[in-house]
């Protein structure tokens, strides 16, 4: 019988080893659960620079038909 993988990851938080098995993977604890949370809800998370939509960055690239007059 094959034998259940188990994945080893640091907690995001206290960087303590953590296995896939245990209830609160990927943290350690149900602590550094709701620390991770507190980090969400109060913005410390963030993405470093805005996401362009790619069809206003295809407009940008094409020249007006009133340019070109």
């Amino acid at each position: 019988m094959p034998r259940k993988r188990s994945i080893k990851l640091r907690c995001p938080i206290c960087k303590k080893l953590v296995q896939s098995a245990d209830a609160d993977f990927p943290f350690c604890s149900d602590r550094c659960r709701l620390i991770d949370l507190g980090k969400w809800a109060s913005g410390a998370y963030v993405i470093s620079s805005p996401v362009d939509d790619a069809e206003q960055a295809i407009r940008q690239d094409i020249p007006d038909e009133d340019d070109s007059q």
